[in-house]
């Protein structure tokens, strides 16, 4: 009898239902088929094992069945039940052999359950089964005879369980005890995961979540992602960890797959059958039979994971069709690749699992390529470059990883090479699914052409040149979107993973070997020999050519420098052709046989001062001509009826617009640095589809078309870097569409307004500001370098209830001015390069915070704590000495006497002037000289002295190290509590006299604390630190404050690294406690007073896993998390002996780093790393790490910059 609870079973096509079981029963059927082993069959049945029942299993030979021993090899734990007549069969005997061969191997669980029979006699083989050996003797080998001995004598050694001492000898207790044991058993082997399964934890979380909530609601979770991005991989996991929790439950994998074989449906309801009924092989001959069966047997509370649903057809029905019937407290997970499936009006919850990071990818990577989470040094330039090729898919890495494992380096470089001209066909093989699924070739042709021209183009954009082109593109776009083969960022524009792209161009390539034969020629070789050839046919449908003298072999003649020059009658037999790009090309000849039907002309650098006159233009929907010689557009009358965009961004030969009248639908016109553009035809104010007016850099316009506000659609006007227009339209307050507005570089506060068209006064001779004319529907106003100061600063400028978006960089306000307080829908603040600001008090909420450069600022305060939890970029400023809730930097001579007494710095000359060179993440690693100052940050207190000043206090520190690292147990005293504790460290630096921070490690000293009991670690750096002049040294005193988090009886290890050039002389620590309501240290000294300038201290509310505190300079953390000294902090190898600490002297990282790799540390693996980071550009609450969300599709990659973050954020998990 084969056990087989619900586990990973996969449906297939076969009818044999005995695979991936957990459990195998071995008994002698003559003894107990009808009595004990049945009852135990039972009670397995109803604890959810699964079981194979041989109904025919009296012995008729040696050999054991095909099906037991695939049971057997299959399972993960094994029922020994030893009675009088068990040593009798020599079936029963030789599977026995087999399952300790089996435990030898891997880790299957084996219990011997001895029922009415002695132990000692399986052992010795007395007893009833001394008679029985004595038979085996005269028939069998005697090899065969001792092998079997041996087993018994092994078995026998085992814990196990006997009738007579459990339960009274009451069976019925007997054999609950029984299934308890193994539920126990396999439940802590299933909780052993895959080291390869890289953040699997965080990705399940909610889902376990769910899973366990105990409601008596029947939930239905979908998981739906991108093909090869985990999925599978997630549910099965959850499912794992849970399927004990249910009474039936079942994993039907591959359901696309198998639905699509013949009678595919019918298969995967028999896999469902078994698994939720009673596990014996069902027969079925229709779907509909298997419906109404299904039906009779969902009244147990079951877990049922339908994996890889492409359709609503497949088995969807059994889910929302019957799930008032299913028992309650139900759940059902489906994983699908065709978000379509999520449109439904059942109560569902939804799980988006996301590409994974940068981090998360180099560890899954490596660890199919190299069997550890970080690449080996000589091969890390090649592991990056594929890690970013894969764009963060788990299908991806694993294949390229195992594909390179052990390869030598030459491979490896070909292998890149090839990658980013071929794609990996076993990786698209499993892509193309998605692309196979749309269903109809209007979606197909729509992906296909995203793939080749326009990935990175405005959505808008895309649909306007495809709209009317029986594409159906709004539907078709949606349809792409679900099955994930495009995505939408957060600036509206179309994006596609490289493997996708990849593939989708693929296809196009398999149309044909010559190029001529495509429907779609983006590669600049197939479309050059395509033009220079005239072999193109009516089955190209787009052309992309893009001269940027890359290939100069493709050139043999050029004209007018490095233009190429084609003939027209090239195109002639392209009926079809609708979009064209081309760069640095010149046409000549007659375009009266040109295509007729282009929709989309992008033609850079275009070499006449005109449109040809017999240039089709009747079907064009959007001209791009940027970089171009154009003086006039078109030299005769033409009507464009569906131009809907024009852009002639940086055509220095335009002086004045075309009329517009020929084009009454065009919705973008985009004039980008037209430099010598002095009119905007009138008849702008006609165009009442316009929605978006670029004049950027248009640096010779000296006004705007004073009908503007006639453009009643107008949602962006961007006028930036005009910076000659004088006047300023008062009529453009009645635009009420308008959304965006950018100015930048207009000295907007000089302009003269007009009151009726275009009547002027200077704005101060009425009093009126000219903020009084925005439109009060903005949404994003950027007024950069406009020569704002306080004293020009409008006052009424809180009048925009609907602002989210405000930059007012590189001007010359020295506060922030009281009226922007006020709006207080703002989400994103800009003050970059504002280089007289000095101090930014009660700043509100607005999410994020741009101050870089800000070079006289000192001080940042907010209106609340809450408000303190932004986005912050604020790299070079140099004065920036205190962030409210964050950290302070103040004179010594101003810090709390308790804290000087506590540190023993009360003999301390404060009148003395004492500098210091300090380094900032703020000054871009140079280091400034400062009094002597004191730094409050993460509830810890820094300073920095002299070498050659004396601590008295160090005398009495009860652990003193010249070594890397101090070890000790945290003494238990009954009437204290840890209230903190106190360091001294003195450093020199005896390198060179241009000692500064290490480039590659973002802090000259970094100090570790683990305490191995709470399985926590603290990582730290102070954010501003003393460097050593050459020959000199520095103590650093730090007090931290630690609360519940070190208890008496922890075990911890403390570390200290440095870079190199610099060394620790020796250092210390020492324990500070307090009672009940009285702080103080051993000494009873009281406890210093903190400003509020802490962020979260050490005492808050942590989970396991390495906390790191410290400043970035001029490093990425996606470096920082894949180097070698990042790994060597965060490692666990830091218990060292006591004699390895006094014979390392060396705390240097480059002396740690060679320690470790000598005991082989795996680094921070397996540790959840959250960081708490000051950083050269800064993020306040910013999570690194991907993690999807059960309840919403929120994406939180780590692509931007590393910002600093004073909160708690996970970066990953791994536990």
């Amino acid at each position: 009898m084969a056990l087989v609870p619900g586990a990973q079973q996969a449906a297939s096509s076969s009818n044999t239902y005995c695979s991936s079981g957990c459990g195998y029963c071995c008994f002698r059927g003559e003894d107990t088929r009808v009595t004990f082993a049945d009852h135990l069959y039972t009670a397995f049945d109803n604890a959810s094992f699964r079981t194979f029942r041989d109904e025919n299993d009296l012995e008729r030979g040696e050999g054991i069945k095909p099906e037991l021993e695939k049971a057997i090899q299959q399972s993960r734990s094994s029922v020994i039940v030893f009675s009088k007549n068990y040593a009798s069969s020599k079936w029963c005997l030789n599977e026995l052999v087999m399952i300790l061969k089996l435990k030898k191997t891997s880790d299957h669980v084996v219990l011997p359950v001895f029922y009415d029979v002695d132990p000692s006699h399986v052992r010795n083989q007395t007893g009833s089964l001394a008679k029985a050996f004595a038979r085996h003797q005269k028939t069998q080998s005697c090899d065969m005879v001792k092998e079997w001995r041996e087993a018994l004598t092994e078995v026998a050694g085992l814990t196990g369980m006997v009738l007579q001492n459990e339960a009274d000898g009451h069976e019925s207790k007997f054999i609950a005890k029984i299934v308890e044991v193994i539920e126990d058993k396999l439940r802590r082997t299933t909780s052993s995961v895959d080291p390869n399964l890289i953040g699997i934890h965080s990705r399940a979380k909610n889902i376990n979540l769910w899973l366990q909530d105990r409601s008596n609601d029947v939930g239905i979770l979908v998981i739906h992602g991108m093909r090869g991005i985990g999925k599978t991989t997630i549910a099965k996991f959850v499912y794992d960890s849970n399927f004990r929790r249910f009474q039936r439950s079942s994993f039907v994998e591959n359901i696309r797959e198998i639905s699509e074989q013949s009678n595919g449906l019918i298969q995967i309801q028999k896999q469902l059958l078994h698994d939720i009924s009673t596990g014996r092989k069902v027969k079925i001959h229709s779907i509909r039979e298997g419906m109404t069966r299904i039906e009779d047997v969902i009244s147990y509370k079951k877990v049922l994971v339908l994996d890889d649903v492409d359709h609503k057809d497949q088995l969807l029905d059994v889910v929302f069709g019957m799930r008032d019937r299913f028992y309650p407290g139900s759940k059902i997970i489906i994983t699908t690749s065709s978000a379509g499936l999520l449109n439904t009006d059942h109560q569902v919850k939804f799980h988006c699992v996301e590409t994974w990071n940068y981090v998360e990818s180099m560890k899954l990577f490596s660890l199919h390529a190299f069997g550890q989470e970080y690449p080996l040094k000589c091969y890390m330039d090649h592991s990056r470059r594929l890690v970013q090729h894969c764009e963060g898919l788990p299908l991806a890495l694993k294949i390229l990883g195992s594909s390179l494992s052990g390869k030598d380096i030459s491979v490896w470089e070909s292998a890149v090479r090839k990658l980013e001209a071929i794609p990996d066909g076993q990786i698209l093989k499993k892509l193309k699914l998605s692309y196979d699924s749309l269903q109809d070739n209007h979606d197909q042709d729509l992906f296909l052409h995203i793939a080749c021209f326009f990935i990175g183009m405005d959505k808008d954009v895309i649909v306007s040149i495809l709209d009317d082109s029986d594409f159906f593109t709004d539907i078709g776009m949606q349809n792409l979107i679900d099955r994930y083969l495009v995505r939408i960022d957060k600036y509206k524009k179309i994006q596609m993973h490289h493997m996708i792209r990849d593939m989708g161009r693929e296809i196009v390539l398999l149309e044909s070997k010559e190029p001529g034969q495509r429907s779609r020629l983006w590669r600049h070789k197939d479309s050059f020999e395509v033009l220079k050839e005239n072999s193109g046919t009516q089955k190209i449908e787009g052309l992309c050519f893009m001269n940027m003298k890359m290939h100069p072999e493709y050139a043999p003649s050029r004209n007018s420098g490095d233009q190429l020059v084609f003939e027209t009658n090239a195109f002639s037999r392209m009926h079809r052709l609708k979009f064209l790009q081309l760069s640095h090309v010149k046409l000549n000849g007659s375009y009266k046989e040109f295509p007729t039907g282009i929709r989309w002309l992008c033609w850079l650098q275009f070499p006449f001062d005109s449109l040809p006159c017999d240039f089709p233009l009747d079907s064009l929907v959007a001209l791009e001509m940027c970089y171009s010689s154009l003086r006039q557009v078109l030299k005769r009358t033409a009507y464009l009826p569906s131009l809907k965009i024009l852009n002639l961004s940086h055509s220095h030969g335009l002086k004045a617009t075309p009329d517009f009248w020929p084009v009454p639908n065009l919705e973008r016109l985009i004039l980008k640095d037209c430099a010598n553009l002095v009119d905007v035809h009138e008849s702008i104010g006609d165009l009442e589809r316009l929605i978006c007016l670029n004049m950027e850099d248009c640096k010779n316009l000296k006004r705007l078309p004073k009908n503007i506000s006639m453009l009643t659609s107008l949602e962006t006007l961007i006028i930036s870097g005009c910076s000659k227009v004088e006047v300023f339209p008062t009529e453009i307050s009645k635009m009420e569409s308008l959304k965006v507005f950018q100015a930048d570089g207009v000295s907007i506060h000089q302009l003269r307004t007009a009151s009726q068209w275009w009547t002027l006064w200077p704005t101060k001779s009425v009093g009126i500001s000219w903020a009084s004319y925005l439109p009060h529907n903005l949404v994003t106003l950027s007024l950069r370098n406009c020569n704002l100061s306080d004293e020009n600063f409008p006052r009424d400028f809180g009048n925009l209830p609907s602002l989210q978006i405000l930059d007012l960089s590189s001007n010359s306000i020295c506060t922030l001015p009281d009226c922007v307080r006020g709006v207080r829908g703002l989400r994103k603040l800009s003050l970059e390069g504002c280089k007289r600001l000095k101090s930014l008090l009660r700043l509100p909420s607005v999410g994020e915070l741009e101050i870089q450069d800000c070079k006289s600022l000192e001080i940042v305060t907010f209106q609340s704590l809450s408000d303190s939890r932004i986005c912050a970029a604020m790299d070079s400023n140099f004065n920036l000495v205190e962030v409210e809730y964050w950290y302070k930097l103040e004179p010594i001579e101003t810090v709390d006497v308790e804290m000087i007494n506590l540190l023993g710095l009360s003999n301390l000359n404060l009148n003395e002037a004492i500098t210091m060179e300090i380094i900032s993440p703020f000054s871009e690693g140079r280091s400034m000289t400062h009094s002597l100052q004191g730094l409050y940050e993460y509830g810890i207190f820094n300073t920095f002295l002299p070498g050659d000043y004396e601590v008295p206090q160090y005398g009495s520190f009860t652990h003193k190290s010249r070594g890397s690292s101090i070890s000790f147990t945290v003494p238990s005293l009954p009437t204290s509590r840890i209230r903190g504790f106190y360091v001294y460290a003195e450093s020199y630096n005896n390198d060179s006299p241009d000692f500064n921070a290490d480039n590659d490690v973002p802090h000259p000293v970094l100090m570790k604390v683990s305490n191995k009991s709470k399985v926590l670690k603290w990582i730290y750096g102070p954010t501003f630190f003393c460097v050593p002049g050459y020959g000199q040294d520095v103590i650093w005193l730090s007090h931290w404050k630690f609360g519940n988090k070190l208890e008496g009886g922890d075990e911890v290890t403390f570390s200290v690294f440095t870079t190199s050039g610099l060394q620790i002389k020796e250092w210390g620590l020492k324990l500070v406690y307090y009672e009940e309501d009285e702080m103080s240290t051993q000494h009873n000294t009281t406890e210093p007073f903190y400003p509020c300038v802490i962020a979260g201290d050490l005492s808050c509310n942590l989970v396991s896993g390495a906390y790191v505190l410290f400043p970035l300079m001029d490093i990425s953390i996606d470096d920082m998390l894949t180097s070698a000294w990042f790994n060597c902090v965060t490692g666990d190898v830091d218990e060292i002996t006591e004699k390895e600490e006094e014979q390392q002297g060396d705390c240097t990282l480059a002396a740690q780093m060679g320690s470790n790799d000598n005991r082989n540390s795996r680094g921070g693996r397996g540790w959840k790393v959250v960081m708490m980071i000051m950083a050269t550009v800064f993020v306040l609450s910013f999570p690194l790490v991907s993690h999807s969300s059960l309840f919403q599709r929120k994406k939180q990659r780590a692509t931007s910059p590393p910002r600093l973050n004073p909160g708690l954020q996970t970066i990953s998990d791994h536990e």
